[in-house]
């Protein structure tokens, strides 16, 4: 989840600056369940590690110590329902919000290399190119 993750923290940033663009990624429930499930971490180091596309080379030790890794408590599969339920219930005011001005652009799907290039052209028609002579 991004930011703003809740209406409270939205209005806060409306003090700071003034939006205008939102861009929400809709995902399914179960794909951000298994894949937050699928992370397991090496406490001492902070490594963190998926096991659907970034496995230990050992399945459930740590590449470079061979120490144990762990699932935190909130990667359990029913810990993460519960966060995706209750982020959701915080999230869609906010998200209400932002459609209700005008500057809420929603993409759904599963995989980022198929996101990305939606995302990428909106970001591309709203923000203009940097040109050589205008890096310094």
């Amino acid at each position: 989840p991004g930011f703003p993750r809740t209406l409270g923290q939205a209005k806060a940033l409306d003090g700071i600056c003034q939006l205008d663009l939102v861009i929400s990624l809709n995902i399914p429930f179960e794909t951000l369940k298994d894949r937050l499930s699928a992370r397991w971490v090496h406490p001492a180091s902070g490594r963190v590690y998926n096991m659907d596309f970034n496995p230990p080379h050992v399945q459930g030790v740590d590449d470079l110590t061979g120490e144990p890794l762990v699932q935190r408590e909130d990667d359990r599969p029913e810990a993460v329902a519960a966060r995706l339920r209750k982020y959701k219930d915080a999230a869609k005011p906010v998200i209400e919000l932002y459609r209700s001005r005008g500057i809420l652009h929603s993409f759904s799907g599963t995989e980022t290399n198929k996101i990305w290039p939606y995302v990428y052209s909106l970001l591309s028609s709203r923000i203009p190119p940097v040109l050589p002579d205008q890096e310094h």
